[in-house]
């Protein structure tokens, strides 16, 4: 099974240094969530995991071999990756979009073989899309739209799956239908899940390990008990939190907060 691990990286933007010395491992067969405030690197680390950004020092490994130095159709096959505002071209239906998934196994000429078909059936049955499939993609509703992403991912057959905030824009019960689907997809067919999540509870509660960031830096990592502690949620989000334990997951969560203290900054 593969292996991402991020070795003392430096990522930004043009002059803009973002992440100055970072180095991670990402747990395989395991939901990991990338946690932290408004700036703090989130979606930097992801993209450059993603292979979206590339460093200006520092290396990440894909299965032992270097991301940057791996063809695209090699690393298609192996991570798929939903950024946080994915579009479709005007017209498509549910099905024609998820057949891009199997874009990096085809030959040149580009026909869909019996094994694509058997991907893409397989992946409209797993995220129970099958009464859609014939829809229009503008026909749907938000959450009906994020599952059709991850069907294509799913049908794209990687091991990875990588995902930037897959709940924005979506009400509390559509937010629930993406987050049980993608602990389904690791629990069911031992997907790596790599996500970044705002919501520290549904993070804490859909994940077997979280990466906590702020300032570019990893305040710390490890699985839910070890980061949702009141320590270290002051010192990453410079609150006071009100912890309890889910009665779902068993993992802390923040039943609310106030601003920290003075003395405790």
């Amino acid at each position: 099974m593969l292996m991402i691990e991020v070795k003392d990286i430096q990522v930004g933007y043009d002059e803009r240094i973002i992440i100055e010395e970072l180095s991670v491992q990402i747990p395989k067969g395991k939901i990991t969530t990338i946690i932290g405030p408004n700036g703090c690197g989130k979606s930097t680390l992801l993209k450059t995991m993603a292979r979206i950004l590339k460093t200006k020092k520092g290396v990440v490994y894909l299965d032992k071999k270097v991301l940057h130095e791996t063809s695209s159709k090699e690393i298609a096959k192996k991570m798929a990756i939903l950024p946080q505002t994915a579009e479709a071209p005007a017209g498509l239906t549910v099905r024609e979009l998820i057949t891009y998934g199997r874009f990096p196994h085809q030959s040149r000429f580009g026909r869909l073989k019996k094994e694509d078909m058997e991907a893409i059936d397989w992946a409209i049955e797993a995220t129970q899309l099958s009464e859609f499939q014939d829809r229009s993609i503008e026909a749907l509703s938000g959450g009906q739209r994020q599952r059709v992403w991850i069907a294509m991912a799913l049908a794209q057959d990687t091991e990875v799956i990588i995902l930037d905030e897959p709940t924005t824009y979506l009400d509390m019960s559509h937010q629930l239908d993406v987050l049980q689907l993608l602990e389904d997809l690791n629990r069911k067919h031992n997907k790596t899940i790599i996500m970044v999540l705002h919501d520290l509870n549904h993070a804490s509660r859909f994940s077997h390990y979280l990466i906590a960031m702020r300032d570019g830096n990893v305040i710390t990592s490890g699985n839910p008990m070890e980061v949702m502690t009141q320590q270290n949620l002051q010192k990453i989000f410079q609150i006071e939190p009100l912890l309890t334990i889910c009665p779902f997951s068993n993992h802390p969560i923040c039943l609310s907060y106030g601003k920290v203290k003075e003395s405790t900054q």
